[in-house]
């Protein structure tokens, strides 16, 4: 056997084994979580309130709570990423200004959540007065995800073939009629696979809304956008922390995290289901 087809074994071998190693990991890990979880998983666990302490009850208003948190960071981060993506895709002139503005973008992507928790913090809980609340981490969220919505959407223009343009143009649209009525209706799927692949990270993060919207304990849900929320990422990290009955708040965090993790995994899942929609249905 030649040396460049040992060489190529090996390489395939390494790949093939990363990709079992990953596999494993994630099979011991929802395996784990499913098994701890699985014991407090009930109608009752899911749709009821927290009682006592948060030592019994459900999980009903930290879902809710995250709802809310994640439609208001859509609300946020959407029309500003489309927005942002537009601009620079077709209006930003080939200027190193726009340049260093896009890799800022790119690198924003890499800061820890718990800096932009800090960031809403400062900003949205003390400077603008919004205290802490549904208002506030949604803002700090929405921001947060930005990075991720901006890419994916500039992606997705750019997947647009340049002859949409070009014969939109050709037959009297102006510059916005052609990017409103024909790039984005096409760059649509690409953009909508990156919101829903945002809103899976948002809907997992802990550090941004302790700091900003997450409370441990409440009898009910929230009134206003102003008011705390209970957040399944938080209430995990507060059953395990700060909990005074650890042996009956233990396994409660456990099937939240159970609920997040299912949560977070339909969602991705979703985003890859309409990728390979769209692709089929797409034909240039």
């Amino acid at each position: 056997m030649e040396a460049r087809q040992v060489k190529e074994k090996f390489w395939f071998f390494l790949c093939g084994l990363a990709m079992v190693v990953i596999g494993l990991a994630l099979g011991v890990l929802v395996g784990f979580i499913a098994f701890k979880g699985g014991r407090v998983l009930s109608l009752e666990f899911l749709f009821s309130f927290p009682r006592h302490g948060m030592s019994e009850g459900g999980i009903f208003p930290a879902i809710v709570g995250t709802l809310y948190l994640v439609l208001g960071s859509i609300l946020v981060s959407l029309p500003l990423g489309v927005f942002s993506a537009v601009y620079l895709v077709e209006y930003a002139p080939a200027h190193p200004v726009v340049r260093a503005i896009r890799s800022a973008i790119h690198c924003l992507a890499g800061v820890p959540s718990v800096v932009f928790g800090l960031f809403g913090l400062s900003v949205f809980v003390k400077l603008f007065g919004f205290g802490v609340s549904i208002v506030s981490g949604s803002l700090t969220l929405g921001i947060m995800s930005l990075p991720v919505v901006i890419a994916s959407c500039e992606e997705a223009l750019r997947s647009v073939p340049h002859a949409f343009r070009e014969a939109s143009l050709a037959l009297g649209a102006d510059r916005w009629t052609t990017v409103r009525r024909v790039v984005l209706p096409a760059a649509f799927p690409g953009i909508l696979t990156g919101l829903i692949l945002a809103v899976g990270r948002v809907a997992g993060e802990t550090a941004p809304i302790m700091f900003t919207a997450a409370t441990f304990y409440a009898r009910g849900l929230p009134r206003s956008p102003f008011d705390r929320v209970l957040a399944l990422p938080y209430h995990i990290y507060g059953l395990m922390t700060e909990g005074t009955r650890p042996e009956k708040q233990i396994p409660l965090a456990y099937g939240t995290a159970l609920v997040l993790l299912v949560l977070v995994l339909l969602v991705n899942f979703s985003a890859i289901l309409l990728r390979r929609r769209f692709r089929m249905v797409r034909k240039w």
